[in-house]
């Protein structure tokens, strides 16, 4: 998503908005905006700074340096405009989550052709390999290789499956304003890391070690 999903002085609104909520520092403003859209924008520095620097200037901010980090904070005045705007920001969040939706929409549906694609190169492979095995000599070994390279690949076809379906499921929840609490990644992260050792395990078992 390009900044361009904030139509002129949208942006402006939508940080007066973000800070309202709690003062935050350059980079956590940047990624509560990545939140808030599902990963689908996410703005540079060049883009957030300098609007920072604006409503520092309107006193709709103020900013304190803690360290080697800049907080800012919304002001009494910068609450008033949200408040007088209030109609303007539950605009933008509309048009925001159409945007979003519309987004996680086209991610699915490339993912969906992506699948296909995939599906399809992996028949043709299964279908090559089939026909040059055709033309080899026929032995116990030769048909072991060619029944672990069909699974092979099907193992692929597997793993990019999950992946795909994974990821857009997450970044689709998000998008439409859930939450997604550590423990989640947490429990999906052990569970990708236990069915990795099963994975190992059966391995080592097979080869003998």
């Amino acid at each position: 998503m390009s900044p361009a999903v904030f139509s002129h002085g949208d942006l402006r609104l939508y940080l007066l908005s973000l800070l309202s909520e709690s003062p935050q520092h350059g980079y956590g403003i940047i990624q509560a905006l990545t939140d808030r859209t599902g990963g689908t924008y996410t703005p540079s520095a060049g883009t957030i700074y300098p609007r920072l620097a604006k409503l520092e200037e309107e006193g709709l901010v103020t900013k304190t340096v803690d360290g080697r980090t800049t907080i800012y904070s919304i002001t009494d005045a910068g609450r008033a405009e949200l408040s007088a705007r209030e109609g303007d920001l539950a605009g933008i969040e509309s048009d925001l989550a159409d945007s979003v939706r519309l987004i996680a929409n086209e991610v699915r549906q490339s993912v969906q052709d992506a699948m296909k694609s995939l599906r399809a190169d992996l028949k043709a492979a299964e279908r090559d390999e089939r026909d040059s095995a055709k033309t080899r000599p026929k032995s116990a070994a030769s048909d072991a290789r060619s029944a672990s390279r069909e699974e092979l690949h099907r193992a692929d076809a597997v793993i990019n499956a999950f992946r795909a379906r994974a990821r857009t499921d997450l970044r689709t929840h998000v998008a439409r304003g859930g939450s997604l609490p550590a423990s989640v990644v947490t429990e999906l992260e052990n569970a990708l890391d236990a069915a990795a050792r099963r994975v190992t395990v059966a391995l080592q078992e097979l080869s003998g070690h």
